[in-house]
């Protein structure tokens, strides 16, 4: 059969299944292609708070996740517009052709009007709490993600950059939600993190499809497994790097002490890490970070060192 022939035959199996889909089932796929199992990416928005020992401005917590909230409604804005461009494509993946778009669950038009909502109370949030910088640093986020989306995402190297700055642009509209300044140390610990989870995608991607990868992300062709994993472990090792030099310039003998021996459970956690994705299960790198028990052991470990910094 051919190519046209076979999406005729899929419009025509999708149409009839979206033109009966009740309210609820409607709601319930909106919501899955905004990604929910995403949204704890955007408590980045505490990272500068947390890293500064302080809320900052009156009512610190109640901006921060203002802030999440307004990131959350960028982000799907941004997985609305992707589902839509990469519908042809998802039917032919094994797992994404399920997604709402490419199954017809979501019709595209409603899929842009949600787009286009989200995109003005995610730009509007800041506005309305008197922070414009916030509502600046949404709309760059936007414009980045809508760039991958279209373009972007088919340029090697740069489309890495890309994913990773949208995880540091969440940090940066934290820090100016709360008026806390964030240090050059720690938005490169921060850089270096997200550029190492976005290596590690890439690499768990192209270590399961294998030769099927290009097919569905055409960049992969550009990119070899022996690459990607050295990427990975260079860029971790620059991390661990980074933080030790972070925890060094603290502000008291106290944090510096704390702040530097929770760097050993961190690169136990990041070790971890990089022998989880060498593994080719399949698995969402954020399933690998947070349901492997030893990954939230070392994870839990840090966590309550950092914490300990932060209160003599």
């Amino acid at each position: 059969m051919r190519a046209s022939e076979q999406e005729a035959g899929a419009a025509a199996a999708v149409s009839p299944a979206a033109a009966r889909v009740s309210p609820l089932r409607w709601t319930g796929a909106a919501v899955q292609t905004a990604r929910p199992r995403q949204w704890p990416k955007n408590l980045l928005v505490f990272a500068a708070p947390l890293a500064g020992a302080s809320l900052g401005r009156h009512y610190g917590l109640a901006y921060s996740l203002f802030a999440a909230v307004l990131f959350i409604a960028a982000s799907s804005a941004v997985y609305y517009i992707n589902d839509v461009v990469d519908a042809e494509r998802d039917r032919e993946h094994p797992v994404k052709r399920f997604r709402p778009v490419a199954s017809g669950r979501l019709p595209k038009s409603h899929a842009l009007i949600l787009a286009g909502v989200c995109t003005v109370g995610g730009i509007a949030g800041g506005l309305a709490i008197g922070e414009p910088r916030l509502s600046l640093v949404i709309a760059v986020y936007l414009v980045l993600s809508l760039f991958y989306s279209l373009a972007g995402k088919h340029i090697p190297v740069l489309e890495l950059a890309l994913v990773a700055s949208g995880f540091v642009l969440r940090a940066v509209g934290g820090a100016i939600a709360t008026h806390v300044p964030p240090s050059s140390w720690f938005l490169i610990v921060c850089s270096l993190g997200a550029l190492m989870v976005a290596v590690a995608k890439r690499y768990s991607e192209l270590t399961l499809l294998d030769g099927a990868a290009a097919a569905h992300r055409p960049v992969m062709k550009r990119y070899s497994a022996p690459a990607l994993r050295l990427t990975q472990r260079i860029v971790t090792g620059a991390m661990i790097l980074a933080y030790l030099l972070w925890a060094r310039g603290e502000s008291n003998a106290w944090m510096v002490g704390w702040h530097l021996a929770s760097a050993a459970p961190l690169a136990a956690a990041l070790l971890r890490f990089d022998q989880l994705t060498g593994r080719a299960t399949g698995k969402p790198v954020e399933d690998l970070i947070s349901k492997d028990v030893v990954m939230i052991y070392c994870e839990l470990a840090w966590l309550a060192m950092f914490a300990a910094g932060l209160f003599k």
